[in-house]
């Protein structure tokens, strides 16, 4: 089987990265996307740095294997362009505040009075409704609000920000193409058409399955940093080495941990880390600090107690274990015809055929699906 999604029609209104990483999957797996832009500049992340070619390296990445139409959504004459594509779309994605959409004549409603089994998928912070609904937010601000934030924040002192933009992605982009997919499904199955309503904070609370259950049962609620998988075990915890890298040490359970005392050569009598934890883990963190990780990931490798050393992003784009699995085999090439190794997806490569990634498409490169004798014509510099 491959690209399962090759007869599926997306409308992609979104930008920034939870819309348009969902609709990449969504090409991935052969779906025809149509990216609906403004003209002149296009969405805001092709003009972010660093700039690669035309447009920024992030929406090189997020956008390749797409389409693109420029269209003033403000302008009734254009907005009238887009009526033949809503009318033979499968899938309409959006991201912006409840209400613009309608604002603009597009919402749920007024396309499904023009395409009666349409799939429409609402991307926002905090849903469509509640009081929140309307508030503006980032990431941050979005696991803050979850209580996920406050797990695992750092000191007064050195406060600590997530590496990934975790409500972006994993409260909007996953949770946006399962329930697409689960629409595309009940369409199948019913004919009948679908609002999505995916808000981006609503979906972080799954990860915190833990601490909602520890909490409700036991009344002591986890804090900042002190739970079995945020800091608060020396089986679960960053130690420094002699060079300034860290081990990732998780030998929470018994047989690896104590495959990790024995490996680290740790004083039988700090072993039983229930006896006096802290002492424990100061023994730990003086024993480690002793060698660099070179000399460690050797030992952690034959102990096989889940133990590593912390790569950096590129090495662990040159680690042999992804580059075996084939993780950044596609490239994409941009305007100058310069090559970037492309975003990997979790689209399974038996569903996708693309051997190579496409590219991203330049501003308005697909307005003749607008109609060749209508559409808007852009100039090279808007184009740019």
């Amino acid at each position: 089987m491959t690209a399962p999604l090759r007869d599926i029609k997306v409308l992609d209104f979104s930008t920034l990265l939870p819309g348009p990483m969902a609709t990449l999957f969504l090409a991935e797996a052969g779906a025809e996307v149509i990216k609906v832009e403004r003209p002149g500049r296009g969405e805001e992340m092709r003009s972010y740095l660093p700039k690669w070619g035309a447009d920024s390296a992030n929406f090189n990445l997020l956008n390749r294997g797409k389409k693109s139409i420029a269209v003033d959504l403000k302008d009734p004459e254009q907005l009238a362009l887009l009526r033949p594509l809503v009318e033979t779309a499968d899938l309409i994605v959006e991201q912006f505040r409840p209400g613009v959409m309608q604002r603009l004549g597009l919402g749920y409603q007024d396309v499904l009075a023009i395409n009666s089994d349409i799939i429409f998928c609402s991307i926002t912070g905090y849903g469509q409704d509640g009081p929140k609904s309307k508030k503006a937010g980032h990431d941050l601000n979005y696991i803050g609000d979850s209580g996920m934030l406050g797990l695992s924040c750092g000191t007064v002192e050195t406060p600590v920000i997530p590496p990934a933009l975790i409500a972006d992605i994993a409260g909007g982009t996953y949770p946006a193409v399962l329930n697409i997919l689960l629409a595309l499904r009940e369409r199948d199955k019913t004919g009948a058409p679908s609002h999505i309503d995916i808000s981006m904070s609503d979906n972080l609370f799954p990860f915190l399955y833990w601490a909602m259950g520890e909490g409700q049962v036991s009344d002591k609620w986890p804090g900042n940093g002190d739970a079995l998988v945020t800091g608060g075990s020396c089986r679960y915890r960053l130690y420094a080495t002699a060079d300034g890298k860290f081990v990732a040490a998780a030998p929470i359970e018994t047989k690896f941990w104590l495959a990790f005392t024995k490996a680290i050569r740790l004083p039988e009598a700090l072993c039983d880390d229930s006896l006096d934890m802290t002492a424990t883990t100061r023994a730990i963190e003086q024993i480690i600090s002793e060698k660099p990780a070179a000399e460690w990931e050797p030992i952690f490798d034959r102990a096989d107690c889940c133990c590593t050393i912390v790569k950096t992003v590129n090495e662990a784009m040159q680690d042999t274990h992804f580059q075996s699995r084939g993780v950044f085999s596609k490239r994409i090439s941009n305007d100058q015809g310069s090559e970037l190794t492309a975003l990997p997806t979790p689209i399974s490569q038996q569903f996708t055929n693309q051997a190579s990634a496409a590219s991203a498409p330049v501003l308005g490169a697909d307005n003749d699906l607008l109609g060749e004798d209508k559409a808007p014509e852009l100039t090279e510099e808007e184009r740019r």
